[in-house]
């Protein structure tokens, strides 16, 4: 596991229940390490832990560069400001829809973006949920292979640069796409899982090839746990 120095405890992304109040992050979210400072977060497995559905490479570049530019953004934007002593949700929710600062918010919501992607990834994942998750997403979407499909689609069918997302709204489990850096969070809805439909997520493995990634990453390495953690955070 990764330390920083001065690491201390403090309000950080509650990856478990994103709209739920702050509480202290557990150890691997710890990654704020001062009042004024956000960092890169560690990947939750080794960097070739997902090969061969992902590889070391793509995660070289993917969470070594892109994912710690929007850090590095990020922290210039903020310097100086209030907004350097807030959460990056409230950053998130604060900005969001302000033309005058949609730099804040691109960085902010695609450092909370990529942080909870890694999160529902693990080696040997993908496979099907159990208990009550499985029966919502059944009930949701007539199966687990029809949600697959669905959220599949949802994921390809996204124009461009975005995410595809599993969300609680209201209560229901939907599936949803934002572009670029746009998050659930700010409709108020509750994500539960995440793929990053971005080109750098996958060009180096799949070429053009989306649908491939999308199927692979349905298929070999969702981290359930960590979706049916979200799924219980939420009711």
């Amino acid at each position: 596991m990764v330390a920083y120095p001065s690491q201390r405890e403090v309000p950080a992304i509650n990856l478990e229940h994103p709209g739920a109040p702050q509480k202290a992050a557990r150890p691997f979210f710890r990654w704020r390490v001062s009042a004024m400072a956000f960092v890169l977060p560690p990947l939750p497995f080794a960097q070739d832990a997902l090969e061969p559905h992902m590889s070391a490479q793509t995660l070289s570049f993917h969470h070594g560069k892109h994912h710690n530019a929007y850090v590095t953004n990020l922290n210039a934007l903020i310097a100086d400001t209030p907004l350097a002593t807030q959460s990056l949700e409230e950053i998130i929710r604060e900005t969001h829809g302000d033309p005058s600062r949609v730099g804040v918010f691109n960085n902010a919501a695609q450092v909370w973006n990529h942080t909870f992607f890694w999160s529902g990834l693990k080696p040997g994942g993908g496979g099907t949920p159990s208990g009550a998750l499985l029966d919502a997403l059944t009930a949701a979407f007539g199966s687990f292979d029809a949600f697959k499909d669905q959220f599949k689609q949802t994921a390809v069918s996204q124009f461009g640069s975005g995410w595809a997302w599993l969300v609680l709204d209201k209560g229901t489990l939907r599936l949803t796409k934002t572009g670029n850096a746009d998050v659930p969070l700010t409709s108020g809805q509750v994500p539960l899982l995440t793929c990053d439909v971005w080109e750098h997520a996958y060009y180096l493995d799949f070429q053009n090839r989306r649908p491939d990634f999308v199927q692979t990453f349905l298929d070999h390495l969702i981290n359930w746990d960590f979706v049916a953690s979200n799924f219980q955070a939420a009711q």
